[in-house]
């Protein structure tokens, strides 16, 4: 197959894969409640664990992240080019948030961007990690750390990874994460956001 129908392909294959809604899947299999009924009305794992079940909300992160660490992969495999590459990843997480199978309604990316940046480098996602790691332990905010690490990561990917492909896909994805995020920095200017592990308020 040539260059262009296989990238084609490629790209294709991996928004469908980030489009596979593993907040609702894994709550059917567990016998949930729809995870979109809760919280945010999001289909992650946050509101997979609001059902009450850990070990869902568990393997919802590990579904939404090793989804996006697929995409890249086989592209990686199968095309091979960064630019391939990059943009598979871009797609994985563009089918979470806008997935064809939830009429394009899907979740923040938190967990999908972090296995695409496996996917193209794994000092990235660590770097990745503990910029959401420190955020979280200081601020106890998560989505503040979810939106320092969406900033860190395609500066360091710009030194850590050296392709100006993955560089601008990871400023894409960090852009679209902080806009998905943008009610989350509404409550967090307004004081109003809730703290991990602190209750709702009413």
């Amino acid at each position: 197959m040539s260059a262009l129908p296989l990238t084609i392909l490629l790209v294709l294959l991996a928004y469908l894969l980030g489009s596979l809604p593993f907040a609702v899947i894994v709550s059917k299999l567990y016998g949930l409640e729809d995870p979109r009924s809760h919280g945010s009305g999001n289909p992650g794992a946050t509101n997979v664990l609001r059902t009450g079940s850990k070990s869902a909300a568990l393997l919802t992160l590990l579904g939404d992240a090793s989804k996006g660490w697929l995409a890249v992969w086989l592209a990686g495999r199968f095309g091979g080019d960064t630019l391939t590459i990059a943009i598979a990843g871009v797609a994985a997480f563009l089918g979470h948030v806008y997935p064809v199978f939830l009429k394009f309604q899907g979740g923040k990316g938190v967990a999908t961007a972090l296995g695409v940046l496996a996917g193209w480098s794994g000092s990235l996602a660590l770097v990745a990690i503990v910029a959401w790691g420190l955020t979280a332990a200081l601020m106890r905010y998560s989505s503040l750390a979810a939106l320092v690490a969406a900033m860190v990561a395609p500066i360091a990917a710009g030194f850590l990874v050296g392709s100006i492909h993955i560089t601008t896909a990871a400023a894409v994805m960090s852009a679209l994460l902080i806009w998905r995020h943008r009610a989350n920095i509404q409550r967090l200017l307004g004081g109003t956001e809730s703290r991990i592990g602190s209750k709702k308020r009413a």
